[in-house]
């Protein structure tokens, strides 16, 4: 079993190295420029929906029911967490 307890007067350090702390857009935007790379722009159109990234890399909607495979997936209630279920009708 490893020891993972310091020496007294010693401190762990975690985040280290050219890019760590509170000056990393700084040092990316002169490490850029150092190697002549032209600054990064940022993408005009926002990301895609979660929902077609899924089915770009899995090759499956979310969008369809799972169970029919043909009828689209609504959301019809959001039920608070911690809450409880919606008492069912009983039908006997």
């Amino acid at each position: 079993m490893k020891n993972n307890t310091l020496p007294p007067r010693f401190h762990r350090i975690r985040h280290f190295g050219l890019f760590a702390g509170p000056c990393r857009q700084q040092q990316l935007a002169l490490c850029q420029r150092l190697l002549g790379m032209p600054p990064a722009t940022p993408d005009s159109e926002p990301p895609a929906d979660y929902r077609d990234r899924f089915e770009a890399l899995t090759g499956r909607s979310l969008r369809i029911c799972p169970a029919c495979g043909r009828g689209t997936m609504e959301t019809v209630e959001t039920v608070p967490p911690g809450s409880e279920p919606p008492p069912l009708d009983d039908t006997s």
